[in-house]
């Protein structure tokens, strides 16, 4: 459990700045013309949507983002991060465009005069995403089947980037990253004591016996590791029908990238395209068969599929319930996921592995024979 004294110092190291100071920002470390400036949502960081004058040639619309103390404290994986962005854009992903600075560089570190101490965030400045949210709209089958698809891409694309810093994203202790759902245990305190901590308890005590001892078996890639509903923007175009058909046209906030597997990606995207869904459990098929169009999965880790999902529901709960906790103000954001999370985590929970996997593999193998279910 985290003293009081952790979790003071984690609370003051999210940024705080107004709107006044990040037009400033804007202007005085990326030479723009600022007109209007809005805050955006954001986990442990601080992002503006920043709007400039109209110029000739160039966008109007941009994303400052400010990191937190402790994420501005490794310059390195922030740099490898911009240039992954800029990898995949090229690459023909849809992508920001990373903007440089005045002095030529990706990133600033910029330094604030808090009274008591100076504190340090790295500020950076990408070219602002057109699109909805695929949180807002009713998801098919064939836009889950292609945002499967683009996760399995997006990592098999990243095996062809290099980076002198790229180590940066071996991120041991990071709580984001599936492979260390064990550190869990030292939130739950969070969650009181209910069934939703029974769960919890028991999906950590099966990882520990079940997956931590099957890592060497799955294939290791960098991972996006938060393709969530909130960070895949969609637009719409009209098909020959009539209808409204979705595309993909962005993917946002690289900042939980770090080395992990294949496997952890596909779990990580299920468990947040079933969100907003009405039939929670017949997503993952759908997801599945995308993913596996491009990189099919090996024995051991379509079997760790199951608990991979449940896991990353328990991590996204337990520390939205922990970060409502420090950041109070916060909560409607932090308990996007709280709202629906906790009833899909406990249906996947009394369904069992062996129903849900059948329902998952069934609707994935539909796939290969052209008939989608």
């Amino acid at each position: 459990m985290s003293s009081g004294n952790d979790q003071q110092s984690e609370a003051l190291s999210k940024p705080t700045f107004s709107e006044e100071q990040a037009s400033a920002l804007a202007e005085s470390v990326f030479g723009l013309k600022v007109s209007k400036v809005q805050p955006l949502p954001s986990y442990d960081d601080q992002n503006f949507h920043v709007y400039v004058s109209k110029t000739k040639d160039g966008p109007t619309e941009y994303v400052l983002k400010i990191s937190n103390t402790k994420a501005s404290k490794n310059p390195d994986r922030i740099e490898v991060q911009n240039h992954i962005i800029m990898f995949l854009k090229a690459a023909g992903f849809p992508t920001s465009s990373v903007c440089r600075t005045k002095g030529d560089n990706t990133a600033s570190l910029v330094s604030i005069d808090s009274g008591s101490e100076i504190k340090s965030y790295l500020v950076r400045l990408l070219t602002y995403l057109p699109g909805r949210p695929i949180a807002e709209i009713p998801i098919s089958p064939q836009l889950l089947y292609e945002i499967g698809k683009l996760a399995a891409k997006l990592d098999k694309t990243l095996q062809k980037f290099h980076h002198p810093k790229l180590s940066s994203l071996h991120r041991k202790n990071f709580i984001w990253n599936l492979k260390n759902v064990p550190l869990l245990e030292k939130y739950l305190y969070v969650l009181g004591q209910n069934r939703n901590r029974e769960i919890v308890e028991h999906v950590i005590h099966l990882f520990k016996e079940e997956v931590m001892t099957k890592l060497s078996h799955f294939r290791e890639c960098i991972n996006h590791g938060d393709l969530n509903d909130h960070n895949i923007l969609i637009e719409s175009s009209k098909s020959a029908s009539g209808n409204a058909e979705y595309q993909v046209s962005g993917i946002l906030d690289f900042d939980d990238m770090s080395y992990g597997y294949y496997v952890f990606e596909l779990a990580i995207t299920i468990m947040y395209m079933m969100i907003e869904s009405k039939n929670p459990i017949q997503v993952g098929g759908h997801v599945l068969a995308g993913f596996e169009s491009i990189t099919p999965l090996t024995a051991v880790e379509k079997g760790a599929l199951f608990l991979l999902v449940c896991s990353r529901f328990c991590q996204s709960l337990v520390m939205a319930a922990y970060s409502c906790q420090l950041y109070p103000e916060n909560k409607d954001y932090f308990m996007v996921t709280a709202k629906t999370g906790w009833k899909h985590l406990q249906q996947m929970f009394d369904m069992g592995q062996k129903a849900v996997e059948e329902i998952w593999f069934e609707t994935a193998k539909s796939y290969e024979s052209g008939i989608s279910m």
